[in-house]
């Protein structure tokens, strides 16, 4: 008998509501991607990606996207670390994010962690996708493996494009199989946790901060566009955090 993944998707819509609020005309989840509203202040609408079973397993395909319309504020947050474990089927599995912030809208996209338990197989894709006036805050943070553990293979892809332009497009391929060199001194050195803070703001076009490393694991880089690239290593998911909280703290 052929074993077979997991197929599921989520999407969400925001749209402002007239009244200086954001509203979520759509709001719909399946499978491990099931999706809750929860409280927020302001105009901004919160939702969380609450994990209704296992998953990513091996062979799995899920499918998030997330709309932000023109006026709208959307905070897509997760209620805890994603968890990618090997499972019967022995396929690669795959998850895809898709954001779209139309021009005057901005979103917050800042799940939790993703951990790449030993034995597992991922190939993740985020890509997003601005008006020329969008603001977005993008923060992805990868865990080799749990305590004690040895990683899974874990493949990320991030794609940023803003006004039709591609400010960013990068891959980062860890553990077994992936290209040597992962676990060097140009790329992890060693370190378990590896994480990105992508910032875009309409007025980085005029005023972009300038690239500084931001103490000994971490770096910021201005992007060809409105945008700045934080990029972190850290021992643990818990001090990669940190360092992303406190470069964005400096950037607000």
């Amino acid at each position: 008998m052929t074993v077979t993944g997991v197929r599921a998707g989520a999407r969400i819509v925001a749209r402002a509501d007239g009244r200086g609020g954001t509203a979520l005309p759509v709001l719909d989840g399946e499978g491990p991607l099931a999706l809750r509203r929860t409280r927020s202040t302001g105009p901004e609408a919160k939702v969380m990606v609450v994990g209704a079973m296992s998953g990513p397993l091996g062979g799995d395909r899920l499918t998030l996207t997330a709309r932000a319309e023109q006026g709208a504020r959307l905070h897509v947050g997760s209620a805890a670390a994603t968890l990618a474990l090997p499972g019967q089927a022995k396929d690669e599995a795959r998850y895809d994010v898709r954001l779209d912030v139309a021009d005057g809208a901005e979103l917050r996209w800042l799940p939790e962690q993703l951990i790449s338990a030993e034995g597992s197989d991922l190939y993740v894709t985020t890509r997003a996708e601005l008006g020329a006036g969008a603001r977005l805050v993008l923060r992805e943070e990868q865990v080799l493996g749990r305590a004690g553990e040895r990683p899974g293979r874990l493949t990320s892809r991030l794609t940023v494009r803003v006004a039709g332009r591609t400010v960013l497009d990068q891959e980062l391929a860890c553990g077994p199989g992936a290209p040597g060199g992962w676990d060097g001194p140009a790329v992890l050195a060693g370190h378990r946790a590896v994480g990105q803070l992508v910032v875009v703001r309409p007025e980085f076009a005029e005023h972009q901060p300038s690239a500084r490393m931001l103490g000994e694991c971490a770096a910021l880089v201005p992007l060809a566009g409105p945008a700045v690239l934080v990029s972190a290593v850290a021992p643990d998911a818990l001090r990669l955090r940190r360092l992303l909280d406190e470069a964005l703290t400096r950037l607000d």
